[in-house]
């Protein structure tokens, strides 16, 4: 591997990352967080490949420079399709490309993508292969500990051998098996029960991959726990839900010489943005509603979060309704 591909690859080698979600983690969102870390590694929604060959591009795929570094994240079973995506995303300008093998969705379920796949790791492989050709960044994959019965730490392992054997060296892992039967995929955030220790196993036993750990993690003291043991940490629902945890990553993860923003500097820090949007008419909740949490636990939010809800949705609200908001705070 040359020196080129070496860097595009540490940039996905990252020891922290905020969890691609559905409906959570679109450019407003990311945009947003880099106001808090500049240097964790972001992700898109997942998006599939049939939405990326028939859809609208640019609504599915831009984003702004700020937000890198960046990582794609797709949906997809066919090679062909996912090499095409892959080459698409790397025109785009993504620092990598992920695919999800852990979305436990019916409706992934049905298009034959996301955690079912575990129980293929060859049609994976196959996949990774085409896209790895395709492409010259980073190929990484998201998967589950395991999918239904198929949930020993040996399934787990072939899975991973296949798909390195193809490629791949970089595995982020959701450490809660994924249940595509009886349990919703809100249910299965919850149960059946996490089981770290087979991803520090995994680590372990393939020193020369890169290994990545989620699910359940709450804030980054507990990351940073997961650091003794794996290369990196995934945060999803904590960063959603409380995101200045990660004000002081830069400075704690990444020996960044830096002074965190308060959370008034970050309202203030998304004016301007949030103004851009608003005079290429997109509707001021569709930002604001990422921010509803900035004030989690601090005193305020509830003023916060009730302004914002009540007036964010309706015509002519602008940045001037985020500042309004910003002064119930106190």
């Amino acid at each position: 591997m040359n020196s080129n591909n070496l860097n595009k690859q540490a940039i996905v080698n990252n020891p922290l990352s905020i969890a691609p979600m559905m409906d959570r983690t679109d450019r407003h969102y990311r945009y947003f967080m880099r106001q808090i870390s500049r240097r964790t590694l972001l992700y898109t929604e997942m998006i599939t490949t049939q939405a990326i060959i028939h859809g609208d591009r640019h609504k599915l795929l831009d984003f702004s420079p700020e937000e890198k570094p960046l990582v794609l994240q797709l949906g997809g079973d066919d090679p062909i399709q996912l090499a095409e995506c892959a080459k698409i995303g790397a025109d785009w300008g993504y620092d990598g490309l992920n695919l999800n093998i852990g979305c436990p969705s019916p409706r992934v379920q049905n298009g034959n993508f996301g955690a079912c796949l575990m129980t293929q790791p060859e049609l994976v492989a196959a996949g990774v292969e085409a896209m790895q050709k395709a492409v010259d960044i980073p190929v990484t994959v998201k998967h589950r500990i395991g999918v239904d019965e198929c949930d020993r730490y040996e399934d787990m392992v072939n899975f991973v051998r296949i798909v390195w054997g193809a490629g791949c060296t970089n595995f982020s892992i959701h450490a809660r098996k994924a249940w595509l039967q009886g349990l919703s995929p809100k249910e299965n955030r919850h149960v059946p029960p996490l089981r770290y220790e087979d991803v520090y196993r995994l680590k372990h036993d393939f020193p020369h991959l890169f290994i990545e750990i989620n699910g359940g993690i709450a804030n980054i003291e507990q990351a940073k726990t997961h650091l003794q043991f794996v290369d990196a940490a995934m945060i999803g629902r904590a960063a959603y839900d409380r995101p200045y945890i990660f004000a002081t990553v830069d400075r704690d993860i990444y020996g960044e010489d830096t002074t965190p923003l308060t959370r008034q500097q970050i309202v203030k820090a998304m004016i301007p943005y949030i103004d851009y949007w608003i005079n290429r008419e997109t509707r001021l909740n569709s930002i604001s509603r990422h921010m509803l949490q900035l004030f989690a636990e601090q005193p305020g939010t509830k003023a916060w979060k009730r302004y914002i809800s009540q007036h964010a949705c309706l015509p002519g609200a602008d940045s001037l309704t985020i500042n309004a908001a910003l002064a119930e705070v106190g």
